[in-house]
């Protein structure tokens, strides 16, 4: 008898790999909002630049004055088409002015036109004290101007044109004349013109290789001492 024998095949035994457990990915949370009007900083914004501050206290102390508004027309299908022009004159009352002329459909727009440009244009006059160095003539165009200095306590005698722009340069005593042409566009030139051409005593004899020599003051002349009261003699007596 034969013994039928089956030969078990053996078993695979899979390996099981252990898996830890990982905790699951904890998202952050939102950050509690502040009291109201908190500083919270902004994320991805570059700090802002600083500033000149010298440079905002200059322009706000700057004077502007309105001298011309000109309108002109022109006449087109419908009707007729109206256009603006500013003359502004700019200035700061310790000698820098500048002068604008701003054109626009609209006044104001006008005015602001011209008070930037006038800001960009202006310059250094020279200045002595509250006049100016010396006598100057200048011509712009069909206008002459004439300054002359004055004494302090004088004042500026000038038209409203040319006082509009010594005004802002500074200058507090002076005698002008405006001779010529009375366009308020050349007038206000030939007196930008005038005081562009100014030059102090240092600038020349600097120019020239020259020392500016100091002149002593005079001195004041000293005080004599009151004469001393002689004493009175012995009575005479008449016989």
């Amino acid at each position: 008898m034969e013994n039928n024998i089956v030969a078990e095949e053996p078993t695979k035994v899979e390996s099981v790999e252990t898996v830890e457990s990982v905790p699951p990915r904890s998202e952050p949370r939102p950050e509690p909002r502040g009291a109201r009007g908190a500083f919270r900083p902004r994320r991805n914004r570059p700090p802002p630049e600083p500033t000149d501050a010298l440079t905002e206290g200059q322009e706000q102390e700057l004077t502007e004055k309105v001298v011309f508004i000109n309108r002109s027309a022109k006449v087109v299908k419908g009707g007729r088409r109206f256009n603006f022009s500013a003359l502004i004159v700019v200035g700061d009352k310790r000698g820098r002015v500048g002068v604008g002329l701003g054109k626009a459909g609209e006044v104001a727009d006008a005015i602001r036109k011209g008070g930037e440009l006038a800001r960009s244009q202006m310059v250094g006059v020279s200045l002595k004290d509250a006049t100016i160095p010396h006598e100057v003539f200048s011509h712009f165009g069909g206008a002459k101007v004439l300054l002359r200095p004055a004494s302090p306590g004088t004042g500026i005698i000038a038209g409203k044109t040319v006082r509009a722009v010594l005004e802002s340069a500074g200058v507090k005593d002076v005698l002008s004349k405006s001779l010529g042409s009375k366009n308020a566009a050349n007038v206000v030139k030939a007196t930008l013109h005038a005081l562009l051409s100014l030059r102090l005593r240092d600038d020349i004899y600097l120019g020239r290789g020259l020392e500016i020599k100091k002149v002593e003051p005079p001195k004041p002349p000293e005080a004599i001492p009151p004469a001393s009261p002689q004493p009175a003699g012995p009575a005479q007596t008449t016989a």
